[in-house]
């Protein structure tokens, strides 16, 4: 089994070398209970030392169940001295800081064997030396015949084949080593027991065999196994072949120790919680380092989320705007400078002028180009990445939002707003100007409306609104009033919406500049929440404005009859929220004060392209519907010969003299047939027997007076209003006129108005006039829209650095498509400094490095703090090594150790930096009133403990080398 030959062991002491060992050879059985004996420095237990893999032989041979240990590596003995040996110190080596249930399981964990399995055999073991009631006791509460027990359960746990005695009863009174002895000599019937002692009596009367040693060598052994046993003829032993050194290197492979990190972990934390002040003190010191590196980017985080929040705000008011009509303002400077510079080439003796003007008007031409909205926006609504890019990307339309309030005295137009004009501060056409102006006016803050349209991010407004009453709006017609931060509202805004009279207003400017006494309303009005929620307005489309009479379609917004009951017919709009801009807003979204849905916008769209004006200007593009005559074209323009338009002219007046009198003539027919008079001749078109029927249901036998009465009726009537069916503009003697009629004489009433219309309406398209407007600006009269093809584009980026993508995404599309359908954009924040963010960046990190020197400092520190600790842990190191752990296993342990400090010292560090960002936003607060709030983002936190990990494993690399390094020997004997 076990079997020594000619071991010899030297020291190498200075420039001497010391023989412990002197060619010592001895033979084992599997089973027998080997006492060795021998004054002090004999060499005992450095042949136990050898024996049990703690030491190495100079030469010679140890044979372990008939195999050379002389190609052993490091490995190789650790699985010996794990799964073969089974150490008892005379000092018991327990580790202080383990339970003694804890003490016997180590051994099993080196094996890797199941925890729950770990615990049963460990338990046994105590119980088989009498220790089943003491498992969780430390080894220093307990006697020193217990703490033997202890040991000797834990080299019997690994159920070893050989159990290795280094003096175990020495430190032991004479009642306690008889039963440790009594416990040995149990053991010994089924394993070797090698016992090394100084007590020839003990040793007499427990051991089955004694061998004496005496300066190294042996010098008596009472019963040598070559007396006892015939050992049978060996056969030579065969070559291993390539499948047996497979399989022995797989055994040797799962024989194998290992520490696992949890172990080296569970090791490490146990012995900090010995050392709980200085471990403390160790990990405030490393955490400085952290806390200042947490502090500062606390505030940078506080900084960076309020620039992301006026990022955020101020672009939500400053979008990039693409609009169907642009000039590129960036490029007419440029060329206007370049031209400057290429003119100015001439001497210098005399004056000379400079055609800046003739420059700025062609600049303006050549750099002035249609963008085709209609194809980008299709480009945009396909792009996947612009949702994560912008808050909102908000289409707008030439359509107009006319809305209105309704009160006793009449109507008064609320959007677009005409309150300046009234007052005579601006022209009316100052005002379309400024309403032409759009989104530029109002984030100028001098747009004149109040009415606009909210942004479509519901995320973006809770950040920078408070609902104070209400909620915000659901459905296109409904809509929120905005006040201050005060829960004020400015009285032009009152006066807009008619809470307050405007008409007092009326012409006050020109009053006050002509020198006469005026006087202004400033009393501070106060509303109820309730009085606002009640507010109604009225959505009138632009089509309701006109009235078709005799062909063509009349403007009514004089007619203050006809406004009344188109403004009652308007689509109702409530007021259902009141919001207020959030304290830490720095800007806000909502340029009026009212805002409303996009979805209105479309409603509008919709109830625009749907009406009758519109679509009979679509029907007939060639014919201004609001004049009846036909629009000029390139051929029109030109100029013609005079005397075939004169003969033109006199033969159209010719032919249209002609159809009017055969129109008037079969018009006045029909007309007389409605009247009731019988004596009409039969118009063209009737037969004699609809002629008779129609005469006998007007009751033409007694006709005179409804004859009269018909025709003084028709001679004043409003056909119009027949026409279209409103009744109100007839007189009494009108309505009981045609009430009279029969429904096949209002028929023909219709028709014959219809046909007199039409012949108008022919008339003036053929007079030789043309229309002094076109096409397009009467559908933009209408404020007719295409929601695929909008007026503007507003994208509002996320971020700064999402603009500079965004941009990116506009330049991928101009290089995708030919010239004609590149886009120019006007960039209002482009001037505006977006590399706050990179100085702020570049402040935190010049901070961070210098506080990055303590971190450095404080990691060194714990690396000294590990040395110091492998000082003190060394015995421990020893009988670690001494149960199977490897080299690795201790470094393992250490490493442990101080990635336990690391993360204590960057978790305390986090920790108290969250607790100072309390006092330090406390005084943000107080010096500025800038909405910073320093905090501490999770990711940075996380980050930073694992950096503080990091370097103190780095710091504590060179001591958990040292520990691994320890002789084992050597470490057993440290006290």
């Amino acid at each position: 089994m076990l079997s020594l030959k000619d071991i010899k062991k030297d020291y190498v002491v200075g420039d001497s070398t010391v023989s412990a060992l002197k060619g010592v050879s001895i033979d084992f059985r599997e089973n027998e209970f080997v006492s060795i004996l021998g004054p002090s420095g004999c060499g005992k237990t450095t042949l136990l030392n050898i024996i049990g893999g703690l030491d190495r032989y100079t030469s010679g041979d140890l044979n372990i169940n008939g195999k050379s240990t002389k190609d052993f590596k490091d490995c190789d003995w650790d699985s010996y001295r794990n799964h073969s040996i089974g150490f008892v110190f005379q000092s018991y080596n327990l580790i202080p800081h383990q339970t003694v249930l804890s003490n016997v399981e180590l051994a099993l964990t080196l094996s890797g064997v199941s925890k729950s399995e770990r615990r049963e055999r460990a338990v046994k073991a105590l119980e088989q030396v009498g220790l089943g009631d003491q498992l969780h006791k430390k080894p220093n509460q307990m006697s020193g015949g217990q703490m033997q027990r202890v040991a000797i359960a834990r080299a019997l746990v690994n159920e070893p084949d050989i159990l290795l005695a280094d003096e175990p009863t020495g430190a032991l009174d004479t009642e306690t080593s008889v039963q440790i002895m009594e416990l040995l000599k149990s053991i010994s019937k089924d394993k070797l027991i090698i016992m090394v002692t100084h007590n020839p009596e003990l040793a007499m009367k427990y051991s089955s065999r004694i061998i004496k040693l005496l300066d190294g060598k042996v010098i008596d052994d009472s019963d040598p196994l070559d007396k006892n046993v015939v050992e049978p003829i060996k056969k030579p032993e065969k070559e291993p072949t390539k499948a047996d050194k497979k399989a022995a290197k797989k055994e040797r492979k799962k024989l194998k120790t290992s520490m696992s990190f949890l172990t080296a972990l569970s090791l490490s934390r146990n012995n900090l919680m010995t050392k709980k002040a200085r471990t403390l003190l160790t990990s405030f010191a490393g955490s400085i380092g952290i806390i200042g590196i947490a502090l500062i980017l606390s505030i940078s985080n506080g900084v960076q989320l309020y620039i992301d929040q006026v990022q955020s705000d101020t672009l939500s008011s400053y979008p990039l705007q693409i609009t169907k009509t642009t000039a590129s303002i960036g490029e007419i400077m440029n060329t206007m400078a370049k031209n400057h510079e290429d003119s100015a080439n001439h001497d210098k003796d005399k004056v000379y002028s400079q055609n800046a003007m003739g420059e700025m008007i062609n600049t303006l031409m050549e750099e002035t180009k249609v963008n085709n909205l209609e194809k980008f926006k299709k480009y945009l609504d396909d792009n996947s990445d612009l949702k994560d890019l912008t808050s909102d990307v908000q289409y707008t339309y030439a359509t107009t939002l006319n809305v209105f309030t309704e009160s006793d005295s009449g109507v008064m137009q609320v959007n677009p707003s005409t309150l300046l004009e009234d007052m005579g501060y601006m022209s009316s056409t100052q005002m379309e100007a400024m309403s032409m102006s759009g989104s530029m006016g109002g984030m100028m803050g001098m747009g004149t409306d109040v009415w606009s349209e909210m942004i479509d991010n519901e995320e973006l407004i809770d950040k920078q609104y408070d609902v104070i009453a209400g909620r915000l709006p659901e459905k296109y017609n409904e809509v929120v009033l905005v006040v201050d931060k005060n829960n004020e509202i400015n009285d032009y805004v009152l006066y807009s919406l008619g809470l307050l009279d405007p008409s007092s207003l009326n012409g006050i400017v020109r009053r006050a500049m002509a020198g006469e006494d005026i006087s202004v309303d400033s009393e501070q009005h106060v509303y109820t929440y309730d009085e606002l929620l009640d507010l109604k307005f009225k959505v009138v489309p632009t089509p309701d404005f006109y009235k078709k009479k005799d062909g063509v379609w009349e403007d009514m917004t004089g007619d203050e009859s006809y406004m009344k009951k188109a403004v009652a017919n308007g689509t109702e709009i409530s007021v259902v929220g009141i919001l207020r801009p959030d304290e830490d807003a720095s800007s806000a979204s909502i340029s009026g004060a009212i805002g409303y849905r996009h979805d209105l916008m479309t409603y509008l769209i919709d109830e625009v392209d749907n009406s009758e004006i519109v679509k009979e200007q679509i029907a007939n593009p060639d014919i201004d519907v609001f004049t009846g005559l036909k629009f000029k074209t390139d051929e029109t323009a030109a100029d013609k010969d005079s005397s075939s338009e004169t003969v033109s002219d006199s033969t159209a007046d010719t032919e249209s003299k002609a159809d009017k009198t055969a129109d008037s003539s079969d018009t006045d027919k029909k007309a007389g047939l409605v009247a009731g008079d019988s004596s009409m001749e039969i118009p063209e078109g009737m037969t004699e027997e609809q002629y008779k029927a129609l005469m006998e249901q007007s009751g033409a036998s007694d006709t005179g007076e409804l004859a009269d009465m018909g025709m003084n009726a028709m001679g004043s009537m409003d056909m119009s209003a027949i026409q279209g069916g409103d009744m109100s503009s007839l007189t009494e003697t009108q309505k009981k006129y045609i009430a009279s009629l029969s429904d096949e004489q209002m028929e023909l009433m219709k028709q014959m108005l219809k046909e007199q219309s039409d012949t108008n309406a022919d008339q003036l398209a053929n007079s030789g006039k043309y229309s002094t407007s076109n096409y397009d600006n009467n559908m933009k009269t209408l404020g007719y829209s295409v929601v695929e093809d909008p007026d503007s584009i507003n994208i509002y980026p996320v971020d700064f650095a999402s603009k500079e993508k965004i941009i990116d995404i506009i330049d991928d599309y101009n290089d995708s498509v030919g010239k004609e359908d590149k886009i120019e954009y006007t960039d209002y924040v482009g001037l505006m400094m977006s590399s706050i963010t990179s100085i702020i960046n570049a402040i935190s990190y010049v901070l961070i490095a210098f506080v990055a020197i303590s971190l450095v400092v404080s990691s060194i520190m714990i690396g000294i703090i590990t040395y110091i600790s492998v000082l003190e842990r060394t015995k421990e190191i020893g009988i670690l090594r001494s149960i199977g752990a490897s080299k690795r296993d201790i470094s393992r342990v250490f490493n442990a150790e101080t990635v336990i400090v690391g993360f204590v010292a960057g978790a305390l560090g986090i920790i108290i930096s969250y607790l100072l960002t309390i006092p330090i936003n406390m005084i943000i607060a107080h010096l500025t009133d800038v909405s910073i709030r320093a905090s501490i983002p999770v990711s940075a936190a996380v980050i930073l403990i694992a950096i503080s990990v990091c370097l103190t494993l780095i710091a504590g690399l060179f001591p958990s080398r040292v520990a691994a390094k320890k002789d084992p020997v050597i470490a057993l004997r440290t006290e």
